[in-house]
């Protein structure tokens, strides 16, 4: 295969997806490091990537302190109940005494922040929810980014980090493929920062068929943010948790703005309130200090996420669904109206059309709501990711090794999705964590930790014949075909994704089997996996784009991997609601 093997050497800060949290690391790391060589490695293209990529109309994560609305140690609180007790306290307090900055900025750079005319603060749509008109709320962050950076590569895959050989355990780069020419791509670095996304796509979703690929999270996230990790050996943490959303059915439109700004609200089919009869028996199963509704009504405490998709769960189950959110009352008013449509129109088009294809008019009907397939990633309501260090300041002995934001592995760092603990960070949070992890990048290089780092011309060749591998093994085996796409030497990438989803769907808690697992189906699903992986090596890809398609499904298969063997792990229900 005549591709080109194209090598950028010298790299201080290389950053490996240029999302919300990739943005922040690049603007952040030319603040500190000024002589610095710094480099960005995007999949897509940086000005519409990344989860935030179509727009969004809600920065979720603001505390307002200027105005007097909230402190950092307010929203630990929060997060901390909402995940059920499991989350980094350090690197959220971190997180969210730095965020009000991040969105200060994104206003000077010209994004539109709704204003209350009456106090002059942030137009807040909850306690830590802020309105914005937010369709180019991308393109805003990554014209910063790309200012900063010496380089920016687009369309390109990475698969793999490269390790340092003259020291075990240190980074010493990536390596990947561009998308649209082929050609192998080389990146030598000091440091690197995985600013990846999560994983959509592993769970067979609801959306199948002439709906296939319409998902909640980000269709082209692919765990990456967990495969180049875990394929590095860094230690992750909380993967069991993954995400289940209520959402508005078949188009996962957000429903945020409609209980928070129009006061829309649920009812089951019977037209009853059903939420407040499930709470007796879910107190008993978590206890008084995650859920008390008389303290949450009498504090505005949010009931937890989990608990509230346990109600919706529940009361399906018992046979009187489906779950509609009330919008009737509120679309009578022509402004709210306007509000909710626009809602979709600026981040979730697929939800308006879907509407109006269907016939469902949220004035004359109420629309149905139902829980997702479970998503695995760090940056929403849970904490999935590495296991990282925290602030030298905040964080205890055993949290703390050196230097914000770097995993157990020497110069590899992470932010957004790629860190474990830190939920509740969203799209301003992300960019935050971005900031913090290249501020430490730079200095674990001023302080000398990344001299002598070597990495063979072996090695480069090892990964380049194994990212081409698929490619090679179906120039082989092609005219081997038995019937349609079936052929006994090869799978194709589209096979190997069914099976996984068929898989963690069945084994792992998905929605066929309303979120329930046990011991002996994870240690089935474990057996299954191994035998996917070994099937796994003999991936084929037809061409450039089947390739592409063949690594986001390698990382997703470890992703996959890693969520069975945490799952495993935690015995107890932690998250009712999320999976059983």
């Amino acid at each position: 295969m005549a591709y080109k093997t194209i090598i950028e050497d010298g790299i201080d800060v290389l950053v490996v997806g240029a999302g919300l949290g990739g943005t922040g690391a690049a603007f952040e790391a030319r603040y500190w490091g000024q002589d610095k060589k710094i480099v960005i490695a995007e999949k897509a293209n940086i000005d519409r990537s990344g989860a935030v990529a179509q727009g969004l109309y809600a920065i979720n994560c603001y505390m307002g302190t200027r105005f007097g609305e909230n402190n950092p140690e307010d929203h630990v609180r929060y997060a901390r109940i909402d995940l059920m007790g499991m989350v980094r306290e350090d690197l959220l307090f971190d997180m969210a005494r730095h965020v009000d900055s991040a969105v200060h900025q994104f206003e000077e750079w010209g994004l539109p922040l709704m204003r209350n005319p009456k106090t002059g603060a942030y137009q807040r749509e909850g306690r830590w929810q802020i309105m914005i008109h937010g369709e180019s709320y991308k393109p805003i962050v990554a014209e910063a980014a790309k200012k900063s950076a010496d380089k920016v590569f687009n369309r390109i895959c990475v698969t793999h980090l490269l390790m340092d050989e003259s020291k075990p355990n240190r980074i010493a780069g990536a390596v990947g493929f561009n998308v649209r020419t082929g050609n192998y791509h080389v990146f030598k670095s000091k440091t690197v920062i995985v600013a990846a996304g999560g994983a959509s796509n592993i769970y067979k979703p609801r959306s199948v068929g002439e709906g296939a690929g319409r998902v909640w999270y980000a269709p082209w996230s692919s765990g990456s943010a967990y495969g180049l990790l875990i394929g590095a050996g860094a230690k992750m943490t909380q993967m069991e948790n993954r995400i289940v959303l209520a959402r508005f059915k078949d188009g996962y439109g957000p429903v945020g703005a409609y209980f928070l700004h129009l006061k829309t609200y649920t009812q089951n089919g019977l037209g009853e309130e059903y939420e407040s009869k499930w709470w007796p028996q879910l107190q008993e199963m978590v206890g008084k200090e995650y859920l008390d509704p008389e303290l949450s009504h009498r504090t505005h405490r949010p009931i937890p996420t989990c608990l509230r998709n346990h109600a919706l769960i529940s009361e399906v189950n018992a046979g009187r669904g489906p779950i509609h959110m009330v919008t009737m009352e509120a679309f009578q008013d022509p402004h709210l109206e306007e509000i909710g449509w626009h809602n979709f129109l600026g981040m979730t088009v697929g939800q308006a059309v879907l509407w109006a294809a269907t016939d469902v008019d949220p004035k004359n009907e109420n629309p149905e709501l139902t829980t997702s397939e479970p998503y695995v990633m760090g940056s929403h309501a849970t904490g999935c990711g590495a296991w990282c260090s925290g602030p030298e300041d905040v964080s205890p002995p055993e949290y703390f090794w050196g230097y914000n934001r770097m995993t157990t592995v020497e110069g590899l760092f992470g932010a957004g999705d790629a860190v474990g603990g830190t939920p509740h960070a969203f799209s301003s949070g992300s960019f935050t964590e971005g900031r913090l992890a290249a501020k430490a990048a730079c200095k674990y290089i001023d302080d000398g930790k990344a001299e002598g780092i070597r990495v063979s011309d072996a090695q480069i060749e090892r990964r380049r014949e194994e990212i081409y591998k698929p490619m090679e093994h179906y120039r082989v085996y092609r005219n081997e075909i038995t019937a349609g796409s079936v052929n006994p030497n090869y799978i194709n990438p589209r096979q190997g994704l069914d099976r996984l989803q068929k898989l963690m769907d069945e084994y792992c808690g998905g929605v066929t089997v309303s979120y329930m697992t046990n011991d002996k189906l994870l240690n089935i699903g474990l057996k299954k996996m191994k035998l996917l992986e070994e099937d796994l090596e003999k991936l084929a890809a037809e061409n450039i784009h089947e390739l592409l398609r063949a690594w986001e499904l390698k990382h997703r298969q470890l992703t996959s991997e890693a969520v069975l063997h945490h799952t495993l792990f935690r015995k107890e229900t932690r998250w009712p609601g999320y999976y059983y």
